[in-house]
């Protein structure tokens, strides 16, 4: 659930934030309009100035990628072609590359529950589940927080599709209506489908659901926060997804909340590879994440050690309960992701980010699969 939501990441004011609008209330989101309206850049022009323009199409930001791949485009990453069609830009917003840690959380839930059966019916009930982390709910996630980032990626990444103008406001807000809404509903179905006295999924996705939202909007915006902020991503992209996955098929349990928690704090640790590339707009907008708090440097060896040091203390745990081969194999993958990081990622966190994490991120998450095993039996 999400940003991978449930909730599966910080704006402030900035020289130019005069030009856009205030930021949106939840509580005080317009209906969606039922017609979609002209999309522009931002700063919106006035009524007066819509027919002048209105053939006029939006100017490519200087900041934008010379040559842009489709691929990363779709992906919703770095180095993305610009894109006119509305529904890839749509698409693109929902940042896809996030949704498999929560569709992975919801596997190794399931895989944990030790009720999980390759029947037809367990499987439809498992697909339905990680359509509502993923594309759902993280898709909310990240449209939601694109939209309350927009000044800093005026700064930073100035050719995304909100900053840019490539979509409008109308279209944005009606996304992100649409995709709670979708979760939400999803939510409650499992809940009727497993026969649940109490809606547990409905409320774990309602509760995702407001985390990313008070992650990523004022007052509180936690991602404001270094250490709270990316410990709550973290939660919201292996705890939550995790937990809706058992208990669509079983009952959580105290040590699964427990191992669950802890891996969140390996999710912190992997939220913070995303903060260096923002250190720029970060530190000019005042916002506190770890790299601008620390330096680089330091921030480098948290991260990491939030990562390893977590990995194996669920190895020892496991150790401890008498799951040998288990913990073995956990330490086993975190191995590859050490050397990786010296690599990779210690050397340079903002040039190798994409590539250390396509490379280490899969040991990490068969780790999480691993776990889950060994809590099933």
């Amino acid at each position: 659930m999400a940003t991978s939501h449930f909730l599966a990441a910080a704006a402030a004011t900035s020289s130019s934030s005069a030009a856009f609008r205030p930021p949106l209330r939840f509580l005080s989101l317009p209906p969606p309009s039922l017609t979609l309206s002209r999309r522009r850049p931002f700063p919106v022009v006035c009524a007066a100035d819509a027919d002048a323009k209105e053939t006029t199409k939006p100017k490519v930001p200087e900041k934008a990628p010379a040559a842009g791949s489709s691929f990363n485009q779709l992906l919703g990453i770095k180095g993305a072609k610009q894109e006119d069609n509305i529904w890839k830009i749509r698409l693109q917003l929902t940042k896809p590359v996030t949704w498999p840690p929560l569709v992975w959380g919801v596997l190794c839930g399931a895989a944990a529950s030790g009720n999980f059966h390759w029947t037809a019916e367990d499987v439809a009930k498992s697909i339905v589940c990680m359509l509502m982390s993923g594309p759902c709910l993280t898709g909310y996630t990240q449209t939601i927080n694109d939209w309350y980032d927009r000044d800093i990626d005026a700064i930073n990444e100035p050719y995304r599709p909100i900053p840019s103008g490539a979509i409008s406001e109308n279209e944005v807000i009606t996304q992100i209506w649409v995709l709670l809404l979708a979760g939400l509903g999803l939510g409650a179905l499992l809940d009727v489908w497993a026969g649940h006295d109490f809606p547990i999924i409905f409320y774990l996705a309602l509760g995702g659901s407001l985390l990313s939202y008070i992650y990523s909007a004022p007052p509180l915006k936690l991602k404001q926060n270094g250490w709270i902020g990316n410990f709550a991503l973290g939660a919201s992209y292996i705890g939550l997804p995790w937990w809706a996955g058992q208990a669509l098929f079983g009952t959580l349990t105290p040590d699964i909340v427990v191992l669950t928690t802890l891996y969140s704090i390996a999710g912190l640790g992997i939220a913070i590879v995303n903060d260096f590339k923002s250190i720029e707009g970060d530190r000019t907008l005042g916002l506190q994440s770890l790299p601008v708090a620390f330096g680089m440097e330091t921030a480098k060896w948290i991260c990491v050690g939030a990562i390893d040091i977590t990995q194996l203390s669920v190895a020892a745990y496991l150790l401890s309960t008498g799951k040998l081969y288990y913990a073995l194999a956990l330490v086993g993958l975190t191995i590859p992701q050490v050397i990786l990081q010296f690599q990779y990622f210690l050397k340079d966190p903002v040039k190798y980010d994409v590539k250390y994490q396509a490379s280490a991120q899969p040991f990490f998450v068969f780790g999480l699969l691993v776990t889950a095993l060994a809590t099933s039996h």
